[in-house]
């Protein structure tokens, strides 16, 4: 799906007023988001009060210091988008979780507002692609002025997609929140105080409060105010002189992320093959219950045989070979023999008819069995520092594809061999466990007490918290991301496990608390790249064409720094528009001139044709959108 990005912040003012129409947790989370953490004014549609998260809306509408508007309506027509202000407001969001809605109402909005930004919810990929381009097409066509008509995005986004780096991030780095830029990628990190920066640290984006200094996105985190609040993009001289007290969150640059690999070669795959047959678990054709019947059988065709010999006179071969005949009913009848041998092959007749039913039940429970395990894919015994993957389903397989663009070793466990992405894990040669993780000895065939971490995506919230607990049981220090749907629940969770387990990290997220961010920035334009939450408070990371910014044009990226307000971290050189997929440039934004200065120096001066990425406060891209200054610029050290 091709639209029409625009990179740079227009300097005109407009109205910030913004829709949002859904029906689930998502809506409720992009309303707090937007409300609480980038400080806009939101009017929310939903189909009914009544439901959990029509009530969670409605108390952020009563709350007095709080600007959500609710308005409830069946569905999203032409009069339900007229009476939300749609006609008016800067941006739309349509998160239903019904497909062909949220395309209706997409195209009804855009006639009654050419200029609105659509934030638009989908989960088949192809019919969004085919969603943004008519609709920015449609966009284009309306005549409108030139700062509106680059504003009026059409961004198509899947809250699974959306999700799955900030659950990668979690597992493969721990914490902090993830930005993605050129292809690179990068966290916030918290140095506990005292300590030294890293060489990987680019910035300090936020010396932390005293009353929570080690994880500042914490659910029960609380911003302490006066000397010891946090402080967003401080100066130098206050990040210098408080970072003996107090933790600061630095931007950090994740070295260790590389392009995906190539397909196996058929040299690869020999060698995955005949190291995937040294693991079969040949074993279980010897299992008790095979070796008592054809046990039981072998002694009857001995008796048979002995007592056949003495009969018959003949080589114990043959006296041998006569019974096995018989019992399987591949011999002629003895009608001109004597009668012993009569006897005799009566007597292994009805022994066939009693055992061969007991030989292939036996046999073909070991075939299954043998089927069944040999799918399975163990982890090699010197397997370390691995991280254990649980539940290959629609996000599941999205975080393991992301999993291996990095260096992790991963072994997944799922027990449906008919998911999704168990055909990609055999594919990328990854240690599969065809089993459910809630029994016995599962997860020490996953080596989980030699991993780093544990990421639990199935779509059962009980079944992912006994996974997780019986994994802490088992390796007290593991690092445990877990999926789970109820926000509520996810916080209760996280905030019990991490004070059982202190020294481990313990992340519990809902796919609609982790999609919220990227919904959020989308709605607020496509020059917001990210939304990092600190505290109460929030960072955000926008790209910015210095041209037509008095604050940032001809001045020095040191002269440019305003403290608590927006701070440089990258430079490059402005390009022109270009055409891309919001679902496909989820990876990191792809700009048109890559190569982007990530440690420019402080003396170089911002010209006309460059382009910079920011991290700004809520306040601080108010005033780069509007051109408003609410007081003279203050030049601080930086």
């Amino acid at each position: 799906m091709t639209s029409t990005i625009h990179l740079g912040l227009s300097v005109g003012q407009r109205s910030q007023h913004m829709v949002i129409c859904g029906d689930d947790g998502l809506a409720h989370r992009l309303a707090v988001e937007l409300d609480a953490v980038c400080g806009e004014a939101v009017t929310v549609v939903l189909r009914s009060r009544r439901d959990e998260h029509g009530a969670e809306i409605a108390a952020l509408h009563r709350d007095p210091h709080s600007p959500v508007e609710l308005l409830v309506a069946a569905q999203p027509d032409e009069q339900t988008l007229r009476a939300a202000g749609v006609e008016r407001a800067a941006a739309l969001a349509l998160t239903y979780r019904d497909d062909q809605t949220n395309m209706m109402a997409a195209l009804l909005a855009r006639s009654l507002n050419p200029s609105v930004r659509l934030v638009i919810r989908m989960y088949n990929r192809e019919r969004g692609r085919h969603l943004e381009r008519l609709l920015d097409r449609a966009a284009e066509v309306r005549e409108q002025p030139d700062d509106l008509a680059a504003d009026a995005s059409t961004t198509v986004l899947s809250d699974t997609d959306t999700a799955v780096p900030e659950l990668v991030s979690a597992a493969a780095v721990g914490r902090g929140h993830t930005l993605q830029v050129e292809g690179k990628v990068f966290r916030g990190v918290v140095r506990p105080a005292g300590t030294p920066g890293q060489a990987t640290d680019l910035a300090t984006l936020a010396v932390l409060s005293g009353a929570h200094q080690d994880d500042p996105a914490s659910e029960d985190s609380a911003e302490t105010p006066g000397e010891d609040g946090t402080q967003l993009l401080p100066d130098t001289r206050t990040a210098y002189h408080r970072q003996f007290t107090h933790g600061r969150l630095m931007l950090e640059e994740v070295t260790h992320h590389h392009a995906p690999e190539a397909p196996a070669t058929s040299h690869g795959c020999r060698e995955w093959v005949r190291g995937h047959l040294t693991h079969l678990p040949w074993k279980v054709f010897l299992s008790r219950e095979v070796t008592a019947v054809f046990g039981m059988l072998a002694a009857v065709v001995v008796a048979l045989a002995i007592a056949t010999a003495l009969v018959e006179k003949i080589s114990l071969w043959r006296a041998a070979y006569l019974p096995l005949l018989d019992i399987f009913t591949m011999g002629d009848p003895a009608t001109e023999a004597s009668v012993g041998r009569q006897v005799l092959q009566l007597i292994a007749g009805f022994v066939g008819l009693a055992v061969l039913p007991l030989v292939v039940a036996a046999t073909m429970n070991a075939t299954d069995a043998f089927r069944a395990a040999s799918a399975n894919h163990p982890p090699a015994d010197d397997l370390v520092d691995h991280i254990v993957l649980v539940g290959l389903g629609k996000i599941g397989t999205r975080v393991l594809a992301r999993l291996r663009t990095t260096d992790h070793k991963i072994v997944v466990i799922e027990r449906d061999p008919h998911a999704r992405g168990v055909s990609l894990a055999r594919e990328l040669g990854v240690p599969l466990l065809l089993e459910d993780a809630t029994d016995t000895g599962v997860l020490d065939q996953a080596r989980i007490r030699q991993s780093k971490s544990l990421l639990v995506l199935t779509r059962e919230d009980s079944e992912n918290l006994d996974i997780v607990m019986a994994a802490r049981e088992i390796n007290p220090r593991v690092r445990v991301v877990m999926r789970l749907y109820d926000d509520d629940f996810a916080a209760t969770v996280s905030r019990t496990m991490r004070a059982s387990y202190p020294d481990a990290l313990t992340r519990s997220r809902s796919v609609s608390a982790l999609a919220a961010p990227a919904f959020a920035a989308a709605m607020m334009g496509r020059h917001v790249l990210g939304v990092m939450p600190v505290e109460r408070g929030s960072l955000l990371f926008t790209v910015v064409d210095v041209a037509g910014h008095p604050e940032l044009e001809g001045h020095s990226i040191h002269e440019a720094f305003r403290e608590n307000e927006w701070r440089v971290l990258a430079v490059g050189a402005a390009g022109t528009r270009q055409s891309a997929s919001s679902m496909d440039t989820l990876a990191g934004l792809r700009l048109d001139r890559p190569g982007l200065d990530w440690r420019p120096s402080h003396g170089r001066v911002l010209g006309a044709d460059d382009r910079v990425v920011l991290a700004t406060t809520r306040r601080g891209l108010d005033i780069l959108m509007t051109g408003v200054q609410p007081h003279p610029p203050e030049r601080r050290p930086i």
